[in-house]
């Protein structure tokens, strides 16, 4: 259990890989006003640090990722009016996810128990997600008389399809990691004991390709997806075109006519 003195979200780097943990274990690492910005702070420092190029992103404890949204702290915004709700609660909470899904290096979450609501949204803001075999996703914020709110109306139908996505929404009903994996709203499942490891492995891997690549090939993906074929197009060309003179297409190029691994700068 952490104490009050403890930061909310705790940071540890390692080999180029920043491990980001939700640190309120005693309320299954619930997303209060604090932690948001605190995770927002922490996403500022690794934008700025040059040496850590993924990020992991997981909860503490044994129980959840994250229950979702503190309803306790969010319920005395409700109270204040509509105004102060949609500034620091919606607001603050669509922000996050936006900052996520649109961060220049890569968010992978470890989803290590719950991800329910709040957190759910996080885990859908997150380029790639692995899971335990014991974690639950789950959307039930109808229960409390109002749809989602970080994103989860327009992200989870872009992942999993309209009819599943609606079918989450509607009911509040939790579905497995296995079902999460099977509908494309995580990429793998993995023993409990095994989730921190394999995210650093998949960390690892991205680690050995060119930095400057793999932010192009987030921006691509992320700002294609919502545009039509011809308008994704035009992204993809742009990406190319900003890389096409640099040293790391050289390398590359290179090192697969020497048939040798590439040497990428900033690896």
């Amino acid at each position: 259990m952490t104490s009050t003195t403890e930061p909310p979200v705790l940071i540890d780097m390692a080999g180029g890989i920043a491990t980001l943990t939700l640190n309120r274990p005693e309320k299954l690492n619930a997303l209060n006003y604090a932690t948001i910005d605190a995770l927002q702070r922490q996403l500022d420092a690794i934008e700025r640090d040059d040496s850590a190029r993924v990020v992991i992103l997981t909860g503490a404890g044994g129980k959840a990722f994250s229950a979702g949204a503190d309803i306790a702290g969010f319920s005395l915004s409700v109270a204040a009016g509509v105004t102060a709700a949609m500034r620091d609660f919606v607001g603050r909470g669509q922000d996050l996810t936006r900052r996520i899904e649109n961060f220049a290096k890569p968010v992978i979450a470890a989803v290590n128990g719950l991800a329910f609501g709040g957190g759910c949204e996080i885990v859908e803001a997150c380029p790639l997600a692995i899971a335990s075999g014991q974690a639950r996703f789950a959307k039930p914020e109808i229960n409390l008389g109002f749809p989602p709110t970080f994103g989860g109306t327009q992200r989870l139908p872009r992942h999993v399809g309209r009819k599943r996505a609606l079918q989450l929404i509607l009911t509040g009903e939790p579905i497995s990691a296995e079902e999460a994996v099977r509908i494309g709203l995580i990429n793998e499942v993995v023993p409990a004991h095994r989730l921190l490891k394999r995210a650093r492995q998949l960390a690892a891997t991205i680690l050995g390709k060119s930095p400057a690549a793999v932010s192009a090939c987030l921006a691509s993906v992320t700002r294609g997806i919502n545009l039509t074929i011809d308008e994704g197009l035009a992204v993809e060309a742009g990406q190319f075109a900003q890389l096409a003179h640099t040293s790391d297409v050289r390398e590359g190029i290179t090192a697969f006519l020497e048939r040798r691994p590439a040497r990428f700068a900033g690896r």
